[in-house]
């Protein structure tokens, strides 16, 4: 009923919001990682608000929608409407973007600790999503297992195999939460939770959307996503739920004026729809489900969802630095992709070992392999370098994503080619240390011996 009544009122106020408007030589161009089911929506409803503006979308990935950007060919777009904040300051300090003035909307500078709008005035914020983790109700019941409430529970070894996520270098969603991780948790302690995550999961999904679809499939019980994703549109009535952790992560998703936009005016007039009262009410709709930015309406009850402006205490301990984030993000995708995606069943081969030593020696301890499983345990934290190393390493050395089947430049392949075999070399001292203490215990009548095929170290 409160959708139908904001439905109502968007109408009306669409109505109100149209005028003349000269012609265009081309249609307003908007580059966007949205799906498809909220493009529709934004396009139905702005066009009954201008009718005379004509919208072209161009529907890509958050990753694949920055490389277009930033490409040597002209793009001849006007907007970028995305989720990922970095991503924005990523074109940002490309040189993409041009100034886009603010809109009066009430929403404070910070909300639960991120930055709403650019402090320069080259993006702004529209909606609040949420960062938390999807699961399977009876998937988790037959496997006995309770519900995440902090994200640090996802490194149990209870959630060894059952928890999916997608790669971040294939979306921008999953590269925030990363990042998010990173800099709350610190570069060394972030990379080493992400590591025993990696250890954990049963897959890592080409797709964002891919998460919560396996999840509903019961491909895994645990999906790490955001809100708007958790329910797959192909799914409805999958048998899905979705919380937040004790630790909240919100984050904005942002507008910005391409620096190439010919069609200036026509831009102003949609980013003026998206942060008016009828374009955050569209934000409502189930067919997109996201917080509005406007934090009246959490007042009036029009949202049923958490509100994000209640959190600022709460997220008070830290702030995400976009611009840091934007220097290093493609480094995080070749380290996240290096030593957790492309080593994905060696890395859960080695923590079934660990956990299973470590469970054992619970019981009588042994010094021998207590000794080993602790070192293995130290080399799966272990990084190639440290947050230093790696801002000199992302300033110097010029990282973009290559569409596959394209080479990278000499650089970038050197250090992609560093990473690898540090990951090999570091996989391998690991798996050696963890068979080692597994060895010991299988000495001393403590565990069986393994037979050919069962897939531990």
């Amino acid at each position: 009923m409160k959708f139908r009544t904001a439905a109502l009122a968007i109408i009306g106020a669409c109505a109100l919001m149209a005028a003349a408007w000269p012609a265009h030589a081309r249609a307003l161009r908007i580059v966007t990682s949205f799906p498809p089911s909220m493009i529709e929506k934004y396009r139905t409803a702005f066009h009954a608000a201008r009718p005379d503006i004509e919208i072209e979308f161009v529907q890509r990935k958050t990753t694949a929608a920055v490389a277009l950007i930033t490409g040597g060919k002209r793009l001849d777009a006007d907007l970028f409407w995305a989720s990922a904040p970095d991503a924005f300051e990523l074109l940002k300090m490309e040189g993409r973007l041009a100034p886009l003035a603010p809109r009066d909307t009430g929403t404070p500078p910070v909300v639960a600790g991120y930055p709403v709008n650019d402090p320069n005035d080259m993006y702004l914020g529209f909606a609040l999503s949420g960062y938390g983790v999807v699961w399977n109700e009876a998937y988790l019941a037959r496997q006995g297992l309770a519900v995440p409430r902090r994200w640090r529970d996802l490194t149990a070894p209870v959630y060894h195999g059952h928890i999916g996520i997608s790669s971040p270098s294939r979306s921008g969603t999953t590269h925030l939460m990363v990042e998010a991780l990173l800099q709350a948790e610190g570069w060394a302690r972030g990379w080493a939770v992400w590591r025993q995550v990696g250890g954990n999961l049963a897959t890592v999904t080409a797709r964002s959307f891919g998460v919560s679809a396996g999840v509903a499939r019961g491909r895994f019980g645990i999906g790490i996503t955001i809100d708007f994703l958790a329910q797959p549109v192909e799914l409805a009535d999958a048998p899905v739920k979705f919380s937040f952790p004790d630790q909240k992560v919100f984050t904005p998703a942002s507008i910005a004026l391409l620096k190439e936009a010919s069609n200036i005016e026509a831009a102003n007039a949609f980013v003026d729809f998206l942060l008016s009262v009828p374009g955050q009410l569209l934000l409502l709709d189930p067919a997109i489900g996201r917080q509005p930015i406007r934090p009246e309406f959490y007042a009036d009850g029009v949202t049923d969802g958490p509100n994000p402006f209640a959190l600022s205490d709460e997220a008070a301990t830290w702030s995400f630095n976009a611009a840091r984030s934007a220097q290093r993000y493609e480094l995080v995708n070749i380290l996240f992709d290096e030593l957790i995606t492309f080593r994905l069943t060696q890395a859960a081969d080695i923590w079934r070992t660990v956990y299973e030593v470590e469970t054992s020696l619970r019981d009588a301890s042994d010094t021998e392999a207590a000794r080993r499983v602790t070192q293995a345990r130290a080399l799966l934290g272990e990084m190639p370098f440290g947050e230093s190393e790696a801002a000199a390493l992302a300033s110097t050395v010029k990282l973009v994503r290559v569409p596959r089947g394209l080479p990278a430049s000499d650089e970038q392949t050197r250090l992609t080619t560093r990473i690898r075999d540090w990951a090999a070399q570091n996989l391998d001292a690991a798996h050696d240390a963890a068979a080692g203490a597994r060895r010991r215990l299988v000495e001393l009548g403590r565990l069986p011996a393994l037979r050919t095929g069962d897939g531990a170290p």
